[in-house]
């Protein structure tokens, strides 16, 4: 096979097993690869009512078949199971070095079934493959880990492995890739701890066949090219990573803050991408072969209670570790950062969970006893003090180690928790960007704005702008969407590239570049219609896998704040998401029946029936 290696990497904890299985082509072709490959695996190979936390669960390591090749940004990998702080379906995607090294092991695929009676890892060393003790590793915090781990293995060698967020079951625990990158939505780290699973590291040199090698390589080249013009007119991204992205979704008036009690926070020239660039950037870090280089290698200089060295804040921990907390204090939220790298939590689901416990305090819905302190807006020390507590669930931290609506829910006030399918919002108030809302109604993860992030035509105008308070046309932009990241997902590029550079550059986002690169790499003579077919072939069976896991349309919804209460300030004032005029076309478009299921027509069109019956 060229592009893939067509090959799978199966280990039974539980038994101390390793085996190889062949992939058919068909197969392969069909579900494109990663995120694709890995829902059909985990689908055929569970039953999805299962517990997240039990051995019956499968966790699966997926590259795409463009991960370790020349595409610019072909360095993603996919972690999927059945997510512990959801109880729906885990799609955590990340880059940094690690992917292309566990591609060039000569595996696309490694899947963990079952449960060592002991903590170990996976050392693939191409065809050497070993589990070995991890005793020695447990209660070691991420780097702690990596560098005992490359000095085990080979100091070339790559790490992604969990600390003692993911040992303890913590519903937010993340995987952490090359120290700094993680998977870590919805809980893939407990998965992975409850396997007792502390890390997997790889090396190898099998580089995947290309088809047409010398094609693919000119293609690539055009288009790191053409983002190379783009870097040097005055990138964004290659400026200030992502941490430009606070100062647009405050003036929009979706930034988080407090909790999303509102969409502006009057500290935002504090923690943005100006004052990281000034105060804390060493420089932009990528990932393995990214022109874009969007990462931000920084530090907080020694002497500072805040002190040290990493990687981020991204936006999206700006928003949840900064404004959703009301803290203004970049020093301290780069802190906050660091601290859930090393010990591997999703900065996400931490910082939101700390946000729904301070208003939670303020509304005196929680006594103080239950804390030890009082826990107010604007408090950084406790934050910090807070995701250490998390990690090894210590006294109120094994409360919040459950996500915020698990907190609020024992509380008595489930309507604090801003989440859909129990996880938490990522930086994007959808009541002043509709088709977000409707996305984190629908999305099989939960609130992830990964899953087909209709925010880059709402907020940021890529590849053109729509008006992000109307609601129609959303419906089909996000099926459009939807379909264009599982492309993305499934075949190992990062989407920031993919969606200005690799697909054609309009709304409807046809994928006709993503298909060269395929057909050159792969040579299995796909058309952009087929591209498409395949994405919705996932995305369905994915549905079928929730629906099979217990959810049903009631299911496909948001919390009170997003329904009833509208924002207080900004472009977006007085609006709440209208997503009874978005829900029933959604379910239409996509062929499926009035409660969200797709119609036996549709899984016949897509060749599921036999899979889902």
């Amino acid at each position: 096979m060229n592009g893939w290696h067509g090959k799978i990497l199966k280990i039974n904890l539980t038994d101390q097993i390793v085996e190889q299985e062949e992939v058919n082509p068909g197969i392969a072709k069909d579900y494109l690869g990663g995120r694709g490959w890995a829902i059909k695996y985990l689908y055929e190979g569970m039953d999805p009512s299962a517990d997240p936390l039990s051995p019956e669960n499968i966790l699966i390591f997926a590259t795409g078949p463009l991960t370790g090749t020349p595409a610019p940004t072909g360095n993603r990998y996919m972690v999927v199971a059945k997510s512990p702080l959801t109880g729906a379906l885990s799609n955590s995607n990340s880059g940094g070095e690690f992917p292309t090294w566990m591609k060039r092991t000569g595996f696309d695929l490694f899947i963990f079934t079952g449960k060592s009676s002991k903590p170990v890892y996976l050392w693939v060393n191409e065809d050497q493959v070993e589990i070995r003790s991890a005793e020695h590793l447990w209660g070691q915090d991420v780097h702690q880990t990596t560098d005992i781990l490359l000095a085990e293995t080979d100091p070339n060698a790559k790490v992604a492995c969990i600390g003692p967020a993911g040992e303890n079951l913590v519903l937010m625990a993340a995987i952490m890739n090359d120290k700094h990158r993680a998977a870590a939505r919805s809980g893939v780290g407990a998965v992975m701890g409850s396997k007792n699973l502390k890390a997997v590291v790889v090396h190898g040199r099998k580089n995947p066949l290309m088809y047409d090698a010398d094609a693919m390589q000119k293609l690539s080249i055009e288009i790191a090219k053409e983002v190379g013009v783009a870097v040097k007119a005055g990138s964004a991204l290659r400026e200030y990573g992502t941490a430009y992205v606070p100062q647009v979704t405050n003036e929009l008036g979706i930034l988080p803050t407090r909790n999303f009690q509102s969409g502006q926070f009057e500290g935002v020239d504090t923690i943005d991408g100006l004052t990281l660039k000034e105060k804390y950037l060493i420089r932009p870090k990528p990932c393995y072969r990214c022109p874009i280089a969007c990462g931000r290698l920084t530090e907080v200089a020694e002497g500072s209670r805040y002190d040290g060295k990493g990687e981020g804040p991204e936006y999206e921990s700006i928003s949840s570790l900064g404004s959703a907390c009301g803290i203004d204090n970049l020093a301290a939220i780069t802190k906050a950062n660091y601290v859930c790298n090393e010990l591997g939590l999703d900065t996400i689901t931490a910082g939101m969970t700390v946000a729904a416990a301070m208003e939670m305090y303020e509304r005196s819905y929680i006594p103080e006893d239950d804390i030890g302190k009082p826990l107010r807006f604007g408090d950084a020390d406790m934050l910090i003090e807070l995701l250490e507590k998390i990690a090894y669930r210590d006294g109120f931290g094994d409360i919040l180690a459950e996500g915020s609506y698990r907190l609020a829910e024992k509380y008595g006030h489930p309507e604090i928790a801003v989440t859909a399918r129990k996880m938490e919002f990522p930086g994007y108030d959808p009541r002043g960007s509709q088709g977000m809302g409707l996305l984190y109604a629908t999305a099989s993860v939960g609130a992830s704005h990964m899953a087909g992030d209709t925010a880059y035509v709402e907020v940021f105008g890529v590849p053109e702008k729509i008006d992000p308070l109307v609601t129609e046309g959303k419906p089909a932009l996000l099926k459009r969407f939807g379909n264009a990241f599982v492309n993305i997902d499934a075949t190992g590029l990062c989407v920031f590239l993919a969606l200005r550079y690799v697909f054609d550059a309009d709304i409807n986002l046809w994928p006709t570049r993503l298909t060269k690169l395929m057909n050159l790499t792969t040579g299995a003579n796909y058309t952009p219609e087929s591209m498409l077919q395949a994405a919705d072939r996932v995305f369905n069976l994915e549905r079928m896998f929730l629906i099979r896991a217990g959810f049903t349309g009631k299911d496909d919804t948001l919390p009170p704040r997003m329904l009833h209460e509208p924002l207080p300030s900004g472009p977006a004032k007085g609006y709440v998401v209208k997503l009874d005029e978005m829900l029933p076309e959604f379910y239409q478009l996509q062929g499926w029946d009035k409660n969200g299921i797709p119609t036996p027509e549709k899984l016949a069109e897509l060749g599921l029936s036999e899979i889902v019956n």
